[in-house]
């Protein structure tokens, strides 16, 4: 697989990622995507090592911290051809959520925690997980760079930040990569976030690509979800807004055919297509969707192709809420 560089600093990895939340979920919620088969999770993990898929992400808040010891566990043996990405930025009271902490001294003590749970004498990519209101950018970017002087981290990265943050940040150190939503049903950073992020030289990594799996054409409406799968309570699979959406797959689905591609794959692609430094995550637990997912690489969509998915849902046009809480879009691209 190809690789693509993340910002002008030397981050070079594969065109596609794994997503590795899934395989263990976050803080207070194990499993947000169905029950976990942990031999099939680590089975997944080798299988991306041999599509030639070098980029894994991770958190210290996904399980929370099971998935980082997992995701080392896989990579025993293997560390050599891996580029681990990892992130703080949460307060963790008894294995739940209990608020944002990104003071230097707690970026510094996870770094020491992930680097042991991971197995690892470096983390490649440290992210700030959501920006914390609190604690001035430049403090927390600050730490961040004080563990690239000693080696332990190689480059940095800001998830879900906003423009004036991410400037702010770049300029106490170079920001190689900025994590966020991004995909045909969430496009609300090709307004202001991707084009700072071009000009800055900024590489982007957009997490939920295929909008939680709905771009896949195959997923059930929230009300047939089990209460224990985080979509179960998501505003675009409910209702009306199901439907609305699913009729904006349907295009998806056409250029898919067309191609004698599969629609996730189509997906991808079109963010692929967006530009040189984008790198998706999609998020797989199983050797089946990950074997699938792998195949965007190779698909070449023509610029009808690209112009039918941009008019499928136009930034802004998706049915529903992003988040089912407002606590969770409350600390979305501050």
């Amino acid at each position: 697989m190809q690789s693509r560089p993340l910002g002008p600093q030397g981050l070079a990895v594969s065109a596609l990622g794994l997503g590795c939340m899934g395989m263990a979920g976050t803080a207070g919620a194990a499993a947000m995507y169905g029950a976990v088969d942990l031999p099939e999770a680590l089975a997944t993990i080798d299988r991306a090592l041999d599509h030639g898929m070098s980029f894994f992400d991770t958190a210290e808040i996904y399980g929370p911290f099971i998935n980082e010891e997992l995701l080392g566990r896989a990579l025993k043996g293997r560390r050599e051809q891996a580029v681990i990405a990892t992130k703080f930025g949460f307060r963790i009271v008894d294995g739940k959520v209990a608020g944002l902490d990104s003071r230097p001294e707690n970026v510094r003590a996870v770094c020491e925690a992930s680097l042991k749970r991971l197995g690892t004498d470096h983390i490649d990519l440290f992210y700030q997980h959501r920006v914390d209101p609190t604690v001035p950018i430049e403090d927390t970017v600050g730490a961040m760079a004080a563990l690239v002087t000693a080696g332990k981290v190689r480059f940095l990265g800001l998830s879900e930040a906003g423009p004036a943050t991410l400037a702010r940040a770049h300029a106490v150190h170079p920001i190689s990569a900025l994590q966020s939503e991004w995909s045909l049903w969430e496009r609300g950073v090709e307004a202001e976030i991707w084009p700072l992020c071009q000009s800055l030289d900024i590489g982007f990594v957009p997490f939920s690509p295929l909008g939680r799996g709905f771009l896949t054409g195959t997923q059930p409406r929230a009300e047939d979800l089990p209460a224990s799968d985080y979509r179960s309570k998501d505003p675009r699979y409910q209702g009306p807004n199901y439907d609305a959406n699913m009729a904006a797959v349907a295009v998806v689905k056409d250029v898919a055919t067309r191609h004698g591609a599969t629609p996730a794959q189509v997906a991808l692609a079109w963010l692929l297509a967006k530009g040189p430094n984008i790198v998706p995550i999609p998020g797989s637990k199983r050797r089946v969707t990950l074997d699938d997912n792998a195949g965007a690489v190779a698909l070449v969509l023509t610029a009808a192709d690209m112009a039918a998915l941009d008019a499928a849902l136009p930034p802004g046009t998706t049915a529903g809420d992003r988040y089912g809480s407002k606590a969770a879009m409350a600390m979305t691209r501050l």
